[in-house]
C-alpha cells in the first residue's frame, strides 16, 4: 500500500468540497474528487492536477447503493486504503419549507442525500480506514442544526427550513452515535461547520469563500492521535448541540 495519505471527498466537484479536496491535495495527499456528474467530476480532477495535487476521480451518488460499493471497490483497488473521509455532499431541498407546508417528500429526498447518504458511504468506506493508521472521518454539518442556536432569541439561524435544518441535526447525532460505536478505535468523526459561505447551495449569498469554509474540515482531517472525536467545531472552536 502506498505510504502517501488517501482522502476521499464527496461532492468535490465545486464549492466547499472542491476547495476541501484542494486543501488536502496541497498538503501532499492524494484526493478522490467523489462526485455524481462526470464532467464537472473530470473538470474537477484536471483543475486540482493543474495545480499540483494528486487527485482522481471517483464516481459516487451517495444515494445509491451500487455506486457507493463501486465507489468503494475503486478506492481499494486504486490505493489500498483509506486515510481520511469527507463526508461533504449535501442538498437543500425544494421550497417551501415552512413546517406547515413542506411536502414530506422533500423532507425525505434531503435525509436521504445528508443523512442516509453519509451513513451509506461512510459504512462502506470503513473497511478501508481501519487499514488506516490514523483514520479521521469528518461530517459537512452547519450551524443551523445547532438546536442551542436555534432556540437562542435573537440568534440569526438564517430562514425556516424544515427539511434542510432539521437534517444537519440529524447528522450531529448520527455523528456522535459513530463516535460512541468507535470510541474503542482509532477513528476519529467529527462534524463541522464551514460557516455561511457563498456556494450555489444558498445562490451564493454567503459571506464567507468555500476556500474559508473548507479550513474548518482541513482541520478536523489532520487531527493528531489524541484529537477529539464526537465533537461539533467550526472556526472558533465547539459549536453548542
Amino acid at each position: 500500500m502506498s505510504e502517501q495519505t488517501i482522502a476521499l471527498v464527496t461532492g468535490a466537484n465545486k464549492g466547499i468540497g472542491y476547495e476541501i479536496a484542494a486543501g488536502l491535495g496541497a498538503l501532499g495527499w492524494r484526493v478522490g474528487v467523489g462526485a455524481r456528474d462526470r464532467e464537472r467530476r473530470e473538470s474537477a480532477v484536471a483543475k486540482l492536477r493543474a495545480a499540483g495535487a494528486d487527485a482522481f476521480g471517483v464516481p459516487l451518488d451517495v444515494t445509491d447503493d451500487a455506486s457507493v460499493a463501486g465507489a468503494a471497490a475503486l478506492v481499494e483497488e486504486s490505493a489500498g486504503r483509506l486515510d481520511v473521509l469527507v463526508n461533504n455532499a449535501g442538498i437543500t431541498g425544494s421550497v417551501p419549507q415552512m413546517p406547515t407546508e413542506v411536502d414530506p417528500a422533500t423532507v425525505r429526498t434531503v435525509v436521504e442525500t445528508n443523512v442516509i447518504g453519509v451513513i451509506r458511504v461512510t459504512n462502506a468506506m470503513l473497511p478501508l480506514l481501519r487499514r488506516s493508521p490514523s483514520p479521521r472521518i469528518v461530517n459537512m454539518s452547519s450551524g443551523v442544526g445547532s438546536l442551542t442556536r436555534q432556540t437562542t432569541p435573537g440568534s440569526d439561524t438564517g430562514p425556516i427550513a424544515a427539511a434542510y435544518t432539521p437534517s444537519k441535526t440529524f447528522l450531529n447525532a448520527v455523528t456522535v452515535q459513530y463516535a460512541k460505536e468507535l470510541g474503542d478505535t482509532n477513528i476519529l468523526i467529527n462534524a463541522a461547520c464551514p460557516g455561511y459561505c457563498a456556494t450555489d447551495l444558498n445562490g451564493f449569498r454567503g459571506t464567507r469563500t468555500p476556500e474559508q469554509g473548507a479550513a474548518v474540515a482541513i482541520r478536523l482531517a489532520t487531527l493528531p492521535d489524541d484529537g477529539p472525536s464526537g465533537g461539533f467545531f467550526d472556526d472558533e472552536g465547539e459549536v453548542p448541540w
